[in-house]
């Protein structure tokens, strides 16, 4: 290989925390996993530098939460997705409200405080519906964020309801939604989503759903969800298009990339390994330079990659994932306790802490 002195270049842009663009983020791309995965480390340096009453760089977070989805009734049949059924399965479900509260139970017990509602895309529910279960939550555990209804599900929801999305958010929000999270993402490239989830939210909608929420005073978390049919190009076309929107509207709390699942769904593609995961990490670490907080997704990657992860730009171990239904359905299944995440992040050398949707410290 020919020495390339503008590398050198580019690297010390990274490392004294300017802004790139895509073609440079193609050519960190190419670097030694070991170089981009300093430089990536150095960023969230950088990042954290002002949190947490100066021990940013000491800290990593955690959350103690737990998924519910809601239903797994959905007419989009993306070919990434094991969970969805159709109304006429016999395994298919709509949880009722003493279900919902034995599980919100059971998490308050282990002291969890959110939950992350969501479900497919159900045909027949009606607003009143899902408005009753928002109203029911904010009495019932008015101490429970609920972190709930991806972008797909609201463009789902405004065809439906016939309403506007400010609309319907605002209605969600009034009855007690707290925050939003970025499910559905996958890659925001239209020719990619039209090839994986053809009957989904294209990329303008997923965008669209997420400004209109930042507008609102809800924040949000955004996905990547990579290593199907997508190229690296179009990985990076996603990070820009979600750097433009937090320039935009500001409302992204934090980044959560993954590598796709196969096992038991219709979409086939060579497995993306723990060397690729942990580049993308690093990548949209130093390229989302406006979006403070990145989670490791150990749920895909499983606990040592998922701790590995932590200096290569993560902060954050995200939550123990009391309940998951969706990658366990695609044949990828890691459990976490929260003393396996003190260890991990104890070994670092560094400080456990849980938090809230906002990144607050809570102990």
């Amino acid at each position: 290989m020919i020495y390339d002195p503008t590398a050198d270049d580019l690297k010390r842009k990274v490392w004294q925390g300017e802004r790139i663009d895509a073609e440079e983020a193609m050519r960190l791309y190419r670097l030694p996993l070991s170089e981009l995965g300093s430089l990536a480390d150095r960023r969230r340096q950088i990042a954290k530098a002002d949190q947490y009453n100066g021990k940013g760089d000491e800290i990593v977070t955690y959350i103690l939460d737990r998924n519910i989805n809601y239903t797994n009734i959905c007419n989009v049949y993306c070919k990434f997705c094991a969970f969805y059924r159709t109304e006429k399965d016999l395994d298919s479900y709509v949880i009722s409200h003493e279900e919902l509260d034995g599980k919100i139970d059971e998490m308050l017990e282990v002291g969890g405080s959110q939950i992350l509602l969501q479900g497919g895309h159900h045909p027949k529910l009606n607003m009143d519906w899902y408005l009753d279960l928002l109203t029911h939550l904010e009495e019932k555990y008015p101490q429970v964020n609920v972190h709930g209804f991806s972008p797909s599900e609201f463009v789902h929801f405004r065809e439906v309801f016939g309403l506007p999305l400010q609309e319907i958010i605002g209605k969600f929000q009034e009855a007690g939604l707290g925050s939003i999270p970025g499910g559905g993402g996958e890659i925001l490239v239209d020719k990619v989503r039209k090839r994986i989830s053809p009957l989904k939210a294209m990329s303008d909608e997923w965008l669209e759903v997420m400004d209109t929420a930042h507008r609102l005073g809800l924040n949000s978390s955004a996905t990547m969800m990579f290593g199907h049919v997508e190229s690296v190009e179009d990985r990076i076309e996603h990070l820009d298009r979600i750097r433009v929107q937090q320039d935009r509207s500001g409302g992204f709390t934090a980044f959560i990339c993954w590598t796709f699942q196969s096992e038991n769904t219709r979409l086939k593609a060579p497995p993306c390994g723990a060397n690729e995961y942990l580049r993308m990490l690093a990548l949209s670490r130093i390229y989302l330079d406006n979006i403070d907080n990145a989670q490791s997704s150990w749920v895909t990657q499983g606990l040592e990659i998922g701790q590995i992860a932590l200096t290569y730009g993560a902060n954050d171990l995200g939550s123990i994932m009391m309940e998951e239904n969706v990658v366990s359905q695609a044949g990828t299944v890691y459990h976490m306790k929260e003393n396996d995440m003190h260890r991990l992040i104890h070994d670092l050398g560094c400080e456990p802490r849980r938090r809230n949707n906002w990144y607050q410290l809570l102990n």
